[in-house]
């Protein structure tokens, strides 16, 4: 039923391309997850039930809630939506609520497992920005009625994100919601003051984080400190290379087993690299770019400027996660701690993931001239 044309009248080819990457994504999350079985707190099985029960399953189930709901529904819950989600991810500060693990405290903690709501603020920010653009036509070039909003809907949660600290995510958002921006035609004038506001940021940032700085160098020499801050991609980069053109096969990567300090987690691009290869590892990154061009393609032909928005901003959000993350694991970037999309383990990045394809089917299925 995921490709009939009365469920998916909008975009099957889209549709089939996420099933790739959910389906291919649950095969690599189990490979990696078996590397688990090696450490003395390893419990694969556990990983694996709570990807399934708390992201896979309400995950399909928003996907087609949000497909079928009318455009306009969506829209009035938008801002009740980035309300909640700001509630959500403030919590986590509460004591008795929130879990700090390795300095930051990201996770609401529901006893039986956890919850990281900032997956959740991301879709919520850039559907809120959407909102915005599509109901500020002609008054971008305004600085009061443009900059000023854009600042306040995605400053307050960057704010929140960055005292948890959750540099990563803020970069996401910040990066998309730029890009809806300048999408929107916002002034140039705009850019320079938001290009500005973010080399300060991040020069302060860097002064008062040194594991920024950390990461910085080490994406500059990997090789100048291979048993602390480089270990990760150090490990990474021997997986990914000792693969070769065709990989080792599936479930014989050696690195998952006690050298990937997270296999399930944003190292496992690096396990797929082990058991699949040069030929694997290009097949998922050509499912990714042909994500985003359909992606795109779907926004392209929007029924109306707010889908057009939505469907280019979460398009460009698990995008952009998906090649910060591969380049993190091939050196290309510095290490961000990002997910892979689909496919690292947490339950609440694959249930934003799905509920965000819903949105952008349900873009497709009402878009001004329909293509099957």
């Amino acid at each position: 039923m995921f490709f009939t044309k009365s469920s998916f009248s909008g975009d099957r080819v889209f549709a089939l391309i996420v099933l790739a990457l959910v389906v291919g994504g649950l095969a690599m999350f189990s490979s990696a997850a078996l590397g688990l079985l090696a450490r003395p707190d390893g419990s694969p099985w556990r990983l694996a039930l709570t990807q399934l029960v708390l992201g896979l399953l309400p995950g399909v189930i928003a996907l087609f809630a949000l497909r079928f709901s009318r455009p306009d529904w969506i829209r009035k819950a938008i801002t009740p939506f980035y309300i909640i989600a700001i509630i959500l991810t403030t919590s986590v500060f509460i004591p008795g609520i929130g879990q700090t693990v390795n300095g930051a405290t990201r996770w609401i903690d529901l006893g039986f497992t956890t919850v990281q709501p900032s997956e959740f603020l991301k879709i919520a920010t850039i559907l809120m920005v959407a909102s915005f653009l599509a109901s500020a036509k002609g008054k971008l070039g305004n600085f009061m009625t443009g900059l000023v909003p854009f600042g306040v809907i995605v400053g307050i949660p960057a704010l929140i994100l960055l005292l948890q600290p959750n540099t990563s995510t803020v970069l996401i958002i910040g990066a998309t919601s730029v890009a809806l921006y300048f999408i929107a035609g916002a002034p140039w004038r705009d850019f320079a003051i938001i290009g500005l506001a973010a080399v300060v940021g991040l020069a302060i940032l860097v002064s008062m984080r040194p594991y920024l700085m950390e990461r910085v160098m080490t994406f500059m020499d990997p090789s100048r400190d291979p048993l602390a801050s480089g270990y990760q991609i150090q490990q990474s980069l021997i997986a990914i290379g000792s693969g070769g053109a065709l990989g080792r096969g599936f479930g014989q990567s050696a690195q998952k087993f006690n050298y990937l300090p997270e296999p399930v987690g944003d190292s496992v691009f690096a396990v797929f690299g082990e058991e699949f290869g040069f030929l694997g590892t290009t097949f998922i990154v050509l499912l990714f770019v042909a994500f985003a061009a359909r992606g795109l393609a779907i926004a392209a032909t929007a029924g109306n400027a707010f889908g057009a928005y939505a469907a280019t901003g979460l398009t460009l959000l698990i995008t952009f996660s998906a090649f910060l993350n591969i380049g993190a694991m091939l050196g290309i970037f510095p290490l961000t701690g990002l997910p892979l999309p689909f496919v690292s383990h947490g339950g609440s990045a694959l249930l934003a993931a799905l509920a965000s394809v819903g949105i952008i089917l349900n873009v497709a299925a009402h878009r001004a001239k329909k293509k099957a």
